[in-house]
């Protein structure tokens, strides 16, 4: 069905680099690999849409029709037709002032009918026709990625290739969004190409496994023999930085190094200058994929293999703790409607110093309205919020010294660091201003606190368009860390990081809490992130507490079926 020779992306400097992949009809095949790697711009060669300024080259052929160098009227005609491109964010996709009917009309092949709408949304298992009246930002997350993925179908494709289809979508969302996907594939015999960062999806819904990086494959298989025996060192490193929901690492390990630029290591081994394996021979030429076994591709020169696991146990070691003391965070029966819906029924909960509490649940379950309440963004209908002995339920009523207090106790870790980073200033900028806000005592320099996050002190100079994904959560870190807090509050601070930085990032969290003492609030959708990092955790559902213990308790023996879905829901 697809077949891709020799394609190379190219623009000012050579992004992707020789890549061959084939996708047969009803087959899923997974393109796997760090940011940078160069999957999403394959994608976007495979249905002709690079951005401007670039260009591809080499063969890509679907159902052996070249679309390679052929004219836009005639991708037209291929696009939503014979293969349909389902993106991370529905909002990219869907127009907001088109009801979700109107988008799913359009690309009806003649049957815009309100009778084929509906049943176009149930076949995503949209039950409720009501829906196709409905506008994008009045459906949840799930829901719009439904819509789009019904819109995506609608042209009856041959192939759908889904660009990170799931990654902001919480545990339970994904397995119903993938399994979803799955089902429809199986009726339609559709192929599919899915790009993502989520080792775990890969392996448990691709039929074969691509993994990319600097620009080209270096590995390839059926996706169970590639998680179980991987060859290339790369992929290797990728497995060895998973953390596992069903045991606690003593140590996350990430890769040490960022991806390089295809152009920048055309002619050697694009891995390794960040490969332990590494000889002279890897930097003296290209290695080309070889065959190992059937169906196995590897463009690494030496017979690798994984290196025994970190070592592990069923829970974190406990906190080392002196004297009982009364928790740093106590939260008692905090309650909050928007409306007619509850958000908060009645929560309560505490954090000690230097402990980490992870707070889960799906999207619309509560975890972020708990934490900007803490935050004092939103003011609480009912209950208390104490921190360090202040009663901070109501932040603006204080006066302006007490809220500087506040501030100093309690800062917070947001998903996307550009949140809290100006790109029009230097990081030592960025932090000179928030060391300001510390206490005359409590100021630590700007080289100091870099270093603290694992950062070179030359990085100052830097601003953060000069740094990667990873480089910038470390110093959205450095800069809540500015003012000594007593708690962080981190909202969900690697959901966007490829899985080796993941691990490097909660790494250190970890010694953070170790070391500095620093309770935190942990939200996450993430269980197996949850397991790695939380001393204890709390289930949330629909605004209420349903389950809260020992991290290994709940995860291992979950009591509620919520958590239980959860658990079983993790790929």
């Amino acid at each position: 069905m697809l077949d891709v020779q020799g394609l190379k992306v190219t623009g000012t400097r050579t992004i992707v680099d020789g890549v061959d992949l084939s996708v047969a009809e009803g087959e899923t095949v997974g393109l796997v690999g760090e940011s940078g790697s160069g999957k999403s711009l394959t994608a976007r060669a495979v249905v002709g849409l690079l951005p401007k300024g670039l260009r591809a080259e080499g063969s890509i052929r679907l159902g052996g029709a070249e679309l390679v160098g052929a004219r836009e009227r005639v991708l037209r005609t291929v696009r939503g037709r014979r293969m349909a491109l389902l993106m991370q964010d529905p909002f990219a996709m869907l127009n907001p002032l088109r009801t979700a009917g109107a988008h799913i009309a359009e690309s009806l092949r003649g049957r815009a009918g309100r009778d084929e709408v509906v049943r176009r949304l149930a076949e995503v298992g949209i039950e409720d026709p009501s829906v196709a009246g409905r506008y994008p930002f009045q459906l949840s997350g799930g829901m719009r990625q439904r819509v789009a993925m019904a819109a995506a179908l609608a042209g009856d494709p041959e192939l759908i290739i889904a660009d990170e289809p799931t990654t902001a979508l919480d545990a339970t969302t994904q397995h119903e969004i993938l399994a979803l996907l799955g089902r429809i594939q199986e009726a339609r015999g559709m192929g599919v190409l899915l790009i993502t960062h989520d080792l775990r999806v890969a392996f448990a819904t691709c039929d074969r496994v691509a993994v990319m990086y600097a620009g080209r494959v270096v590995e390839q298989g059926p996706g169970r023999e590639l998680a179980e025996t991987p060859a290339h060192p790369y992929t290797i490193g990728l497995l060895a930085a998973l953390p596992s929901v069903e045991h606690t690492l003593e140590r996350l390990v990430g890769i040490p190094g960022n991806v390089p630029g295809a152009d920048t290591v055309a002619e050697e081994c694009a891995f390794a200058a960040r490969c332990d394996h590494a000889t002279p021979s890897c930097t003296t030429a290209r290695p080309p994929l070889r065959l190992i076994g059937p169906g196995r591709l590897t463009a690494c020169v030496h017979d690798t293999t994984p290196a025994p696991p970190s070592a592990a146990s069923s829970s974190r070691p406990p906190r080392a703790t002196s004297e009982p003391s009364a928790p740093l965070l106590r939260i008692d029966d905090l309650g909050k409607r928007y409306g007619k819906h509850t958000a908060l029924g009645g929560v309560s909960l505490q954090v000690a110093a230097g402990e980490t509490v992870g707070l889960v649940g799906e999207s619309g379950s509560g975890k972020t309205t708990l934490a900007r309440s803490v935050l004092g963004l939103v003011t609480p209908d009912s209950g208390r919020i104490e921190l360090g002995g202040l009663d901070i339920t109501a932040r603006a009523r204080m006066d302006p010294r007490e809220r500087a207090k506040v501030h100093r106790l309690v800062q917070c870790v947001f998903q996307d660091p550009s949140t809290s980073l100006n790109p029009a200033m230097t990081v030592g900028a960025t932090l000179a201003e928030a060391i300001a806000r510390a206490d005359p005592g409590d100021r630590t320099p700007v080289g100091e606190l870099l270093e603290l996050v694992g950062l070179p002190a030359g990085y100052a100079t830097r601003r953060p368009k000069a740094l990667s994904g990873g480089q910038r959560q470390r110093v959205a870190i450095a800069r809540a860390l500015a003012v000594r807090p007593a708690l962080l509050i981190c909202d969900e601070p690697v959901a966007s990081l490829d899985v080796s930085v993941q691990a490097h990032v909660l790494e250190l969290l970890r010694r953070i809490g170790r070391d500095l003492g620093t309770g935190m609030l942990f939200i996450t959708h993430d269980l197996a992130v949850v397991r790695q990092i939380a001393d204890r955790t709390v289930v949330l559902f629909k605004g209420e507490i349903v389950e809260h213990g020992d991290t290994a308790a709940v995860l291992d023996a979950p009591a509620h079926d919520y958590t239980r879905r959860l658990v079983a829901a993790v790929p």
